[in-house]
This record gives structure tokens, C-alpha cells and sequence, in this order.
């Protein structure tokens, strides 16, 4: 049975640098998923999650990524091919998830196979929440990671009620109000 964990990485309080991390608890706060796929908030623990890497058989990286294209832009990228293309604009965690991969293969363990959905950043800055270009482009990057998911002939159930971006960006500025660890609700 392959295990696949969809992973995002990035920092809520850089404004679009939040993308995965809001990409991440949005999955878990509105679809059931099978018990071979699990959604997982990184942040910007980089190389701490080498053992993600680890147990698992494949691993989905949600985060923003450099490339000359207008913000917005989406990508999947396998990680193999990411070399120079500066993971998340330069973040703390660009650096450790990717050293994750490198640490696997010098250690002889065999690598998860793993790819970046990516997308360009408008703004990295202080700022708690989205640039109006990625919020305009968020559905369409869930449906990108959606699609991806089902390609994999991965299980995934649509919750009752739906939870808004807007929710979602609340529960990290708010947490006092979360209840539920993965969600916020």
C-alpha cells in the first residue's frame, strides 16, 4: 500500500509565502481523504521533517516557487528537477525540504518519490494573508492539487459544508478560536 502525504510548506506571517499552508488546512477543513493519503501542515520546519520523507512512499510539496512568470502561475515540478529553481522564493524551509531529499539519498535509503506544486508568489512580505493575485488564483491552484491527488486514484470525499479561504486565513490569524488542530474548526 503506497503512502503519500501532501505536504505544505511556508510561513503564514510572509503573506503569499502562506500559500501551502493555507492550501493544506483548506484539504483537510473540506475533504475526507483515504487512509493512504494524509494532509500535513510543514510550515517552516524544513529539515525536521526528514522522516516524513522517510515513512512515506510519495510526497506532495505545496508551497510557492521562483520562476520568471506572472504571479499566479502554477507548476508541477517533480523534485528531481528543482535544483536552481529556488523552492519558495528563498524561504527558511527551501533549504531543509529539500536538503530532506538530499540527506535520504547520501544516508542509501531509497527516495519517496515527491514533486512541487508550485506557484509565483506577487509579494513575499509581512503581512498575514493573501496578495489579490493568489487569492485570485487559489481555486484553481486547490483544483490543481485536487486533479494531481486524483490521478494518483487516491480516495477524497467532499465535506458538507464548505470552509472559504477566508475562514482558513482567519484560524491562523485568530488560533485562540481553532478547535480542532488540523483545521482550525
Amino acid at each position: 500500500m503506497t503512502r503519500t502525504v501532501v505536504l505544505g510548506v511556508g510561513n503564514v506571517l510572509e503573506e503569499d509565502d502562506g500559500i501551502g499552508i493555507y492550501a493544506a488546512a483548506y484539504l483537510n477543513a473540506n475533504y475526507n481523504f483515504s487512509d493512504t493519503l494524509q494532509i500535513i501542515n510543514g510550515g517552516v520546519e524544513g529539515i525536521n521533517l526528514l522522516n516524513l520523507f522517510l515513512e512515506n512512499d510519495r510526497v506532495i510539496i505545496l508551497d510557492t516557487i521562483n520562476l520568471d512568470d506572472e504571479p499566479g502561475s502554477i507548476y508541477n515540478i517533480p523534485s528531481s528537477e528543482l535544483s536552481g529553481y529556488g523552492l519558495n522564493s528563498g524561504g527558511a524551509h527551501e533549504v531543509g525540504v529539500m536538503q530532506c531529499l538530499d540527506m535520504i539519498e547520501l544516508m542509501g535509503y531509497p527516495l519517496p518519490e515527491s514533486n512541487v506544486i508550485g506557484i509565483i508568489p506577487a509579494r513575499i512580505t509581512f503581512y498575514m494573508g493573501l496578495s489579490p493575485e493568489l487569492s485570485e488564483q487559489f481555486d484553481i491552484y486547490i483544483k490543481t492539487v485536487i486533479n494531481y491527488i486524483k490521478t494518483l486514484d487516491l480516495e477524497m470525499v467532499e465535506k458538507g459544508e464548505k470552509r472559504t479561504l477566508s475562514e482558513i486565513i482567519d484560524t491562523f490569524k485568530y488560533p485562540s478560536h481553532s478547535t480542532d488542530e488540523n483545521t482550525g474548526w
